[in-house]
């Protein structure tokens, strides 16, 4: 055995890959224990297959991380293999030359990133080099690959990944963000190219970049993570797994058809998700949290759910996916809404606007209003304080009929804690009684109309009840609050004050469901503040 060799693979304490801070909030080094968890996971499933064979005993097995940073997991296989392979390759020397040349591979998503995945797997950033555990490469950079690519821009827009060529036609001193992997139309033939000879992967996996800002400001952005998921699957390893943002659950910007296939393939085997992302990437705060999941090639059926938060776990569940339209991560929420479901009530998505409901020159910052009432104007309920202001009613290019009828706003944005990562949750904002006469930004969504100012009353009484932002809750990955999340809310008699006792009541909750929603759920006051406990 080398000294290179043993240095390599003895324990390090601390471990250096534990104390490098994370490049973003969407490009998140990965953990070495719980790039661990998802190698048990995948042990485990390999097993099970597999007769109850090692995968780390298998000298065949090749692996892939499409998405390499830190190069965690390419080195903790890389651990595994080597314990694993002991009596298959008695000598260590050539049994980790074996491991690093024909069964571990990674692509850089940038030349810094790929510099450090080296020096984590061959302890040298040149594969190599004198000082890297490989014995046999004949180029600098081994089965970790990297080179800068450009974005393809048609109409502002790279054609691959949607980036937005004002923010990411950044020159040659600054990365591109153009990852190589999900920036071809054809993955086989460019890995043939990069790693050279067929390459066929047993098992992907990795962390990919999750989002693309946009507009400068983040305020909008392309999401990146469902690419690389669907460009992984497209080469048909055995198995795929991954940790990505878990608002693809219900949400996110453009994952709606990601979703569908992947609620509908019967492909995910096991997924683990973390509503409270700290719990996995401390440093970082990802908006509805965190999961990963077991694509498995072979499998057709129903998928083991686990849930984590906090010290409790709930699972592994044998779920159905596709049993709603999103995927509810708490299976005592399911239970509960197939009990809300059975009742023939139409939902209150039916009768929400739309985003801008009254038209989109009135945005957030809206500058066209008077502080006193002028002839003909109208009310204008925005974000900003309770203080009156007036609009003409010129400026108003949609839903003009409801300016003169009874309406609730729902404000767009849940407050504080988004996403259920802290509990219990407000989930929605204060509900206002809008009156006839007067209209709302897009700070708002609106409810109506409605016969009476009685009745948006008994309506935002139903709001502020436990029950209805529960239902609300498990359509809501993030703050963000459009008119979707009101699906599984069911319309009510808007003739009388609302409340939690009378609908638990009415939909016959255990007394084991109550609780779960009220250890779930915030209280909220009349005036919308949250509730003394």
């Amino acid at each position: 055995m080398s000294a290179k060799a043993g240095f390599a693979l003895r324990a390090r304490n601390p471990d250096v890959l534990t104390c490098i801070a994370n490049l973003s909030n969407d490009e998140v080094f990965t953990p070495p224990e719980f790039a661990n968890r998802m190698l048990d996971s995948l042990a485990d499933v390999w097993a099970a297959a597999n007769g109850g064979a090692d995968i780390w005993a298998d000298r065949t097995v090749r692996f892939l991380d499409p998405c390499a940073k830190s190069g965690v997991f390419l080195r903790e296989i890389t651990i595994r293999l080597t314990k694993g392979l002991a009596d298959v390759i008695p000598d260590l020397e050539e049994r980790v030359d074996h491991i690093v040349t024909n069964q571990v591979f990674g692509i850089g998503i940038t030349y810094l990133t790929s510099l450090l995945a080296r020096r984590s797997l061959y302890c040298s950033k040149h594969a190599n080099g004198k000082h890297s555990i490989a014995k046999s490469f004949a180029n600098d950079d081994g089965n970790i690959w990297f080179k800068r690519t450009e974005h393809t821009w048609i109409d502002d827009r790279c054609t691959y990944c949607g980036a937005n060529r004002r923010d990411y036609d950044r020159g040659e001193n600054l990365e591109s963000h153009a990852y190589a992997f999900i920036h071809t139309r054809d993955v086989k033939t460019q890995l043939t190219e990069w790693f050279g000879g067929d390459m066929r992967f047993d098992v992907i996996i990795g962390n990919p970049p999750y989002q693309l800002a946009d507009e400068g400001h983040g305020a909008s952005a392309s999401t990146i993570y469902n690419q690389f998921v669907e460009q992984a699957i497209s080469l048909e390893p055995r198995y795929a797994v991954m940790v990505t943002p878990s608002r693809w659950f219900s949400g996110g910007k453009g994952v709606d058809e990601y979703r569908s296939s992947m609620l509908t393939s019967g492909k995910l085997r096991t997924i683990v998700d973390f509503p409270n992302s700290a719990e996995v990437f401390p440093s970082v705060d990802i908006k509805g949290g965190v999961s990963y999941f077991l694509w498995d090639q072979e499998h057709d059926g129903n998928c083991e759910f686990t849930l984590v938060r906090g010290g409790e776990v709930v699972g592994p569940e044998a779920r159905k996916l596709d049993e709603f339209d999103v995927l509810i991560r708490d299976i005592r929420g399911v239970r509960i809404l197939r009990k809300v479901l059975k009742y023939d009530g139409k939902p209150l998505a039916d009768i929400v606007s739309a985003r801008w409901a009254f038209g989109i020159e009135l945005t957030s910052n809206f500058s066209q209003w008077h502080a006193r009432r002028l002839k003909g104007s109208v009310r204008l309920y925005m974000q900003g304080g309770d203080r009156e202001r007036w609009v003409d009613p010129e400026v108003i290019t949609r839903n003009r009929e409801l300016i003169d009828k009874w309406k609730v706003l729902l404000p767009k944005a849940g407050p504080g804690n988004s996403g259920g990562h802290v509990l219990p949750d407000m989930v929605l904002g204060r509900p206002l009684v809008s009156e006839p006469g007067s209209v709302c930004t897009l700070t708002y969504l609106v409810v109506g109309p409605l016969p009476s100012e009685a009745a948006c009353k008994s309506l935002s009484s139903y709001l502020r009840t436990r029950f209805a932002r529960f239902l609300v809750s498990l359509r809501k990955p993030s703050q963000d609050a459009p008119r979707g999340v009101y699906t599984w809310v069911p319309q009510q008699a808007w003739d009388r004050e609302w409340t939690d006792e009378e609908l638990y009541a009415k939909y016959r909750l255990t007394h084991e469901e109550i609780a779960f929603i009220e250890r779930m759920i915030r209280p909220m006051n009349p005036d919308g503040d949250n509730a003394n406990e």
